[in-house]
């Protein structure tokens, strides 16, 4: 066992400065959605839609299956994202706005997610904070995107470092 330097090193998210319009922020790993979670999810939620759940009635549907819960999707979408972007750096969600599902997810089906800034500033009655919006896109293992979604969410900017007060108005580079 190697000797330790007494460094630590936590995983987190970015900051609001370090967030950058324009740029794809590729996540990973993808996550396959098997039946039991289409399943779990679709009863956790109280949504009892013969779509998700029903396997003879599913057939007789244009699909020809069961398919997985688009909010499940979604929320898989958005967790994909966690890791790299929001973790322990996000304040709140502020919303959802558009949000499409141009192809179904089949159970077996991986989602591979990747977000775009779309848009970000300084929050006027929230110093220290800053509002992102976000553009996460779901992809299929055949690289067919199975969901959009734009997020709005209140992000912390960079701390002061220690022994330094905290600034109000924090310094970022505008894009």
């Amino acid at each position: 066992m190697g000797e330790s330097t007494g460094e630590v090193i936590q995983q987190r998210g970015l900051w609001f400065e370090e967030l950058r319009t324009g740029v794809v922020y590729k996540h990973s790993p993808g996550r396959t959605i098997g039946e039991a979670d289409n399943t779990l999810f679709s009863t956790l939620t109280m949504n009892p839609q013969s779509l998700h759940l029903d396997a003879a009635f599913s057939e007789t549907t244009e699909f020809g299956e069961r398919l997985v819960n688009s909010l499940l999707t979604m929320s898989v979408l958005v967790g994909l994202s966690v890791a790299q972007l929001t973790q322990g750096t996000i304040v709140a969600n502020l919303g959802f706005g558009d949000t499409r599902f141009p192809a179904p997810v089949r159970h077996g089906d991986t989602i591979y997610g990747e977000t775009v800034i779309l848009d970000k500033r300084l929050s006027a009655s929230r110093p220290g904070q800053g509002i992102v919006k976000f553009e996460h896109t779901a992809r299929n293992q055949h690289g067919a995107v199975v969901a959009v979604v734009i997020r709005s969410t209140l992000m912390r900017c960079r701390p002061a470092p220690e022994g330094q007060p905290a600034d109000d108005s924090p310094k970022w580079d505008a894009e």
